[in-house]
Order: C-alpha cells, then sequence, then structure tokens
C-alpha cells in the first residue's frame, strides 16, 4: 500500500449535530481481539472520605529498540523503537481520580519524554522535554505521577523540544484510557491508534531528515499505516445485535485524513476525550488529524454476515477496522447511551470579559497562481513563524493571565497548509466563523484551514506554563508553538 495525499477535511457545524440519544445495556463478557493490547495499570484507588488507601506501586514503561512485521507477510521485519517491546505500546487503563505512577526509562539512542494528550493535569507532569521537565537522557528515566480529574482516551507520545519527530516515527505512542467511574455498557471497548510509517522496500524506517523541503513544510508523510501496530484492517468478530465503542487516535507525525464509518450509524459521544452531546458524524465522516481522538458508539445489524468497516479516506480509502458479525445474534440493545458531560468545563464564555490575544502562523512556502508550492527562499531552519518568530521557553509567553481569566484567543493562519494545533492543559470551544456561536464539543486540538482565522475560547484554569503546538511533530521540532502563563 502507499498512502497518497490524504482529503482536506472539515469540522462537522453546531447546526449539524444530532441530538442526544437515551440508556446503555448490560455488558457482555470479554472478548479477546487480535492486535489490541491492553494492561490495567496499578494505580491509587480512593478509600473512605476521598483519602488514598495506599500509594500505589510505580508502573515501568520501557522505551527500547525492537523488531516487528509492520507489512504483512512474506515481508521483512523492521527495526523499531518500542515501549515494553510493542508499538503501540500498552493501552493503560484507570479509574477517573485514581493516580497511576508510571515510570519511563529510555533506552533509545534519543532523549525522550511523555506528552499525555488530553490530559487538563498539572504543569510539571505535561511531559514536553526541555519547557516542562528536563528530558529523560538516554540510559536515564523519569516518574510521572497522574491523577486524572477527568476521564477520556488520551494519547501519549514523545514531546521533546526539536527532538520529536524521530522517536514518534520510529514507533513510541499509546493510548491511556482513564475509564468512567461508570461506563456505559458494551460488548467490545476497544482502542484504536493509527500510525503512519516511511519504510522502504526492504521494511527499513528511512532517514530523519527535518532539513528536507518535505519534511520541513509538510511534514513527514509516510508510505504505510498500521492499526494497534498491525497492517490493516484490523480485524473484528461479533455477535450480530452487539455494541462497540471505538476510541479512535491519530498518532501519526504529519498525515492529516478523514474518517468515514459504512454499515451502521456511528455516534459519537466524546471529541479529544471530553464527553460531547451524542451526534452522527456529517455524511457518517470525520475530520482526522494527528492528535486527535474520538469515542464512537456503533451498534451492529442484526444480521450475521455483515460487515461494518471503519475507512480512512486517503486515496481510493483505505479500511481501518473491519466488523464482521457471525454466530447468534444478541436482543439489541437500548437506545444508544450519552455520556455525562463534563461539571469541571464551563456551558459557556463571557466573551464580553475575555483576554483576547492572536497567534499568527507563518512560513511554509507560497501558493503560486498555478496552485503549486512556491518555496524560494524558505529558510529550512526556521520554515515557521508563529507572531513573527519561533518557540522559546525563555521568551515572552503568547499571553500571561490569573487563574480563572476568559481567553478568546484568534488563530490566524497565514500558511498554504492546514495547521493543527494542540492546546496543553486546557480543553476550549471552537467558535463558529460568523461570530454567531460555537462547536457543541470541547476540542483540545483544532485544524485551522489554510489562509483561514478561527477562534478558540476557554477559560484559563489551569496554574502552570503551558504549549499551544503543532501536532505534526516535524513543525513542532522546527518551533511552530508558542506558551501561555496562568497564575
Amino acid at each position: 500500500m502507499t498512502c497518497q495525499p490524504p482529503d482536506r477535511p472539515t469540522v462537522p457545524t453546531r447546526r449539524q449535530l444530532l441530538a442526544g440519544l437515551g440508556s446503555a445495556s448490560l455488558i457482555a463478557p470479554g472478548l479477546i481481539v487480535p492486535g489490541l493490547i491492553g494492561v490495567r495499570a496499578e494505580s491509587q484507588k480512593p478509600a473512605e472520605g476521598g483519602k488514598p488507601a495506599q500509594e500505589p506501586p510505580v508502573r515501568t514503561l520501557t522505551a527500547a529498540p525492537a523488531k516487528t512485521r509492520l507489512r504483512p507477510a512474506p515481508a521483512a521485519e523492521s527495526e523499531i523503537w518500542a515501549f515494553d517491546g510493542a508499538t503501540p505500546g500498552p493501552a493503560l487503563r484507570i479509574k477517573q481520580g485514581e493516580t497511576l505512577r508510571l515510570k519511563l526509562e529510555n533506552k533509545t539512542t534519543a532523549p525522550l519524554s511523555l506528552h499525555w494528550q488530553g490530559l487538563r493535569g498539572e504543569a510539571s507532569q505535561d511531559g514536553v522535554g526541555g519547557f516542562s521537565q528536563p528530558p529523560v537522557a538516554p540510559g536515564e528515566s523519569f516518574e510521572y505521577r497522574l491523577t486524572p480529574r477527568d476521564s477520556g482516551t488520551v494519547l501519549y507520545r514523545p514531546l521533546v523540544v526539536a527532538g520529536s519527530s524521530e522517536p514518534a516515527g520510529r514507533g513510541l505512542s499509546g493510548l491511556l484510557i482513564v475509564e468512567e467511574r461508570e461506563p456505559p455498557a458494551v460488548d467490545l471497548d476497544l482502542p484504536v491508534l493509527v500510525t503512519d510509517w516511511l519504510i522502504g522496500d526492504d521494511q527499513a524506517i528511512q532517514p530523519f531528515d527535518l532539513k528536507s523541503t518535505s519534511s520541513a513544510a509538510a511534514g513527514r508523510l509516510g508510505s504505510w499505516l498500521t492499526v494497534n501496530g498491525k497492517p490493516p484492517p484490523q480485524p473484528v468478530k461479533l455477535p450480530p445485535g452487539s455494541r462497540v465503542r471505538l476510541r479512535l487516535a491519530n498518532g501519526c507525525n504529519a498525515r492529516i485524513m478523514r474518517l468515514r464509518f459504512d454499515g451502521t450509524k456511528a455516534a459519537v459521544i466524546a471529541v479529544d476525550g471530553q464527553p460531547t452531546e451524542t451526534f452522527e458524524p456529517v455524511h457518517a465522516q470525520l475530520p482526522f488529524a494527528p492528535g486527535t481522538r474520538y469515542d464512537v458508539m456503533l451498534d451492529l445489524p442484526i444480521e450475521a454476515g455483515v460487515s461494518v468497516n471503519v475507512t480512512a479516506l486517503i486515496g481510493p480509502g483505505l479500511p481501518l477496522v473491519r466488523i464482521v458479525t457471525e454466530g447468534a445474534a444478541k436482543v439489541p440493545p437500548a437506545a444508544q447511551p450519552a455520556l455525562k458531560l463534563n461539571p469541571a468545563l464551563p456551558a459557556a464564555v463571557r466573551m464580553q470579559d475575555a483576554l483576547r490575544p492572536e497567534m499568527a502562523i507563518e512560513g511554509g512556502g507560497k501558493l503560486t497562481p498555478g496552485q503549486t508550492l512556491d518555496f524560494t527562499g524558505l529558510d529550512l531552519t526556521r520554515p515557521w513563524l508563529v507572531n513573527g518568530g519561533i518557540g522559546s521557553k525563555d521568551g515572552k509567553p503568547l499571553f500571561s493571565v490569573k487563574r480563572g481569566t476568559p481567553i478568546v484567543m484568534a488563530i490566524d493562519n497565514r500558511t498554504a497548509f492546514i495547521q493543527p494545533l494542540h492546546v496543553h492543559g486546557h480543553a476550549f470551544r471552537l467558535l463558529h466563523p460568523l461570530d454567531d456561536g460555537w462547536e457543541n464539543y470541547f476540542l483540545d486540538t483544532v485544524q485551522i484551514p489554510e489562509g483561514k482565522k478561527r477562534h478558540i475560547a476557554f477559560i484559563a484554569d489551569n496554574p502552570g506554563r503551558w504549549l499551544i503546538s503543532s501536532t505534526v511533530l516535524e513543525r513542532f521540532d522546527l518551533g511552530l508553538w508558542s506558551w501561555f502563563e496562568v497564575t
């Protein structure tokens, strides 16, 4: 398979969202799914009165070289980097409010850290090497202590200033699943981590070169996709009438795509880990940029032998997950459940009281009248500029505010590329372009179309220094990020 440049995604508007649905059915026994790795993390469980019963043990996560077969046999194995010997790393599961102590051991040749995309935790645990913590040098270790205040699907992967592209592109990523205290009943809860690999005919991972025009501009686009570390599609067999929760996450370095759901209706119950009023994707499609996560409910048809597919709209379409119904039918479940909305997030932001900073992005080449890109004069050491400079922890923050300040930030994309950006430590609303409302869900990652300006709104309620960073890792490494401070 050769991946072609993806279609450009669009974000559904609030007017296109559908109403919430009903409650859950009883849970069925657990099922084994090929290609899925899951580990329940040792964690701290609250005792009577909300006090911890005991200090949780430390769970070790080791990053080290490994080998795996990315393409189907008889293709040779590829030399990769892996967490605990596998790519993706283990799907860590804890309950909302529990504490996870996780020691990262670095046995690779590059400095590492672990960023937890979607975790609104302490700034010291955000995992940005060279900003929120010193990078973990080869042969060293670092302990993270995480107590998620929110439930949701969290992507973990290396995020080191000027050094993220290679460790992620070699296979280091995974999911942290923070389970609701009362999760909806399903027959299968399936993490789906999509990864993009640039490999040659000999299956070797190709060299990393940030100074090449293609990497500096578009980012590292691969030649092969995997789903949970295996060739797609991931096969799943379930009885007719089953209910499935998919936790879809884009762990690619740079590949932007759209997802399409075929064979049954999809109901989105969470976006970027945050519960939302349940909605059906417009045209059965969802935008899917690096770092984006969706929790999607699928009720399978009651007939046997039916195929339900999740397809990446790349070229003619690439099936990522294929669920086939077989065996005796189950009694169809009740109406699809909706998650409880997060009470810690504001229902609205007082626009009239908001600070209004602007983040202007420039660079990456110019679009010619013939709709081609002109890279003449592009400085490949500084191909992207944010408000006229590049990201620096010692530079001036984008803004500095007291805790609780409402923010309405303009992001002005003056480039010829879609810019996916992640706001660390916070969840925000995407305002409508005509300033007549906001999307009906929270995000931590947003796509700003080329040549467009968009506004996001949030309450700066998490103390510390936080990045706003490109989720295209090559762009991040080359300085496409800024930061703000909450005191």
